[in-house]
């Protein structure tokens, strides 16, 4: 089961909330998915993002991919290890994995997110496919 102190996108997001503050990542679903990564783009300080609007992109030796964010916010910090080690998102792609601390707009965007039992209902759904 994935952490059950974050909300999920049905892309495989994740958002952690602590007050009007956040951390959003991607699970280790999506990592397993795209394999060897080559390349991450993330916002500037300082951008409005937008609840299910593309924040940057990750690239693998297979992919491109849109990151979505889970919701509609300022970003305050990248996550400048991670930006220099890939790797980190294999090994820790739930804490140490996280890429973008955001400042909270609108945080009733929040009930529109999956909690984990219903990230693992999308999983489940995916994999049968």
């Amino acid at each position: 089961m994935r952490p059950d102190d974050r909300k999920y996108l049905k892309s495989h997001e994740w958002v952690k909330v602590d007050g009007d503050v956040a951390w959003v990542g991607i699970s280790d679903y999506a990592v397993s998915h795209l394999s060897d990564l080559v390349f991450l783009d993330l916002p500037d300080i300082g951008t409005d993002l937008m609840a299910n609007e593309p924040f940057g992109e990750i690239e693998s030796v297979k992919a491109v991919s849109d990151l979505f964010c889970p919701v509609t916010a300022e970003v305050l910090e990248q996550n400048e290890e991670l930006l220099g080690d890939l790797s980190i998102l294999s090994k820790d792609p739930f804490e140490k994995g996280w890429m973008i601390k955001v400042r909270l707009q609108k945080p009733h965007e929040l009930n529109d997110l999956l909690d984990a039992a219903g990230y693992e209902k999308v999983i489940k759904e995916e994999d049968s496919h």
